[in-house]
């Protein structure tokens, strides 16, 4: 086995309870740490064998982008289901979804959920 990291991908997107949220939108950033099974792909050299990492942003992007999930955990754990259907290879997607501007009474940096598929 070996590890993919994918790490602070940057959308903007929708997501949240509030109907603000949905209205004014804001940017959330992605990890993706994906276990991959070699098979051929590392002896052989052939990127057909493996993940691409340019497919797995457009699979990311495409689920972050697109429709609205009210929690973060939904939507990471979407992306992990995406993943490991796109690429067989992939034994394990641990997806961490951040969200800088979260609507807490409070100051943060951040609000993140990491989610792992299969469990």
């Amino acid at each position: 086995m070996y590890v993919i990291r994918m790490k602070n991908c940057a959308f903007f997107a929708r997501h949240g309870v509030h109907d603000e949220e949905e209205r004014l939108g804001q940017r959330f950033y992605v990890d993706a740490v994906l276990t991959v099974d070699p098979a051929k792909g590392l002896d052989e050299d052939a990127i057909d064998s493996t993940v691409d990492y340019g497919v797995a942003f457009t699979v990311i992007e495409k689920i972050i982008t697109g429709e609205r999930r009210f929690l973060i955990e939904a939507l990471a754990l979407d992306v992990a289901k995406a993943l490991t259907a796109r690429f067989p290879q992939i034994r394990e997607a641990e997806i961490t979804v951040r969200k800088p501007n979260a609507p807490v009474p409070g100051v943060l940096d951040t609000v993140e959920v990491t989610v792992v598929w299969p469990q």
